[in-house]
């Protein structure tokens, strides 16, 4: 017999998913601000306050998209149920922020809306290429045993 009611299974999910949620975040900005930190500091880069040549722009896009997929293979793993929902629906939260990102910088980066533009865009297929890694990576498991 089930000693657990319904109510505390249901609350220990929906922490497990917030969890999962917030890790995935954290992930994505530590390794972003991180590496434009490192950058930075080994003189690849200018300050954040400078302007970035469109060719570093781009390896700061690639990079972020790297991260954001390990982001959302982390968030898909940790998961309770339904992986594939829980890093598309953070993707969203990400898109919202970055697009509030892209209108607040747009008169600071004449000439470079691409890259802020290609934050959000890249939001929602970058978390379903990690979350859908995670799961393929289950299903092999799965196979296996």
């Amino acid at each position: 017999m089930n000693t657990q009611s319904a109510p505390q299974v249901s609350s220990r999910r929906l922490g497990r998913s917030i969890i999962a949620v917030l890790a995935g975040i954290v992930i994505g900005i530590v390794l972003s601000t991180g590496t434009d930190f490192g950058l930075h500091v080994s003189g690849i880069v200018p300050s954040i306050e400078e302007r970035w040549p469109n060719h570093l722009l781009a390896l700061a896009a690639t990079y972020r998209a790297i991260y954001g997929i390990l982001a959302s293979y982390v968030i898909a793993r940790l998961a309770p149920s339904r992986p594939m929902a829980h890093s598309l629906v953070t993707a969203v939260l990400g898109m919202v922020v970055s697009s509030a990102g892209a209108i607040a910088a747009w008169s600071t980066t004449v000439g470079e809306h691409w890259y802020t533009v290609t934050l959000p865009l890249t939001a929602l297929p970058t978390a379903w290429i990690g979350a859908k890694l995670w799961l393929m990576q289950l299903q092999t498991q799965t196979r296996a045993a």
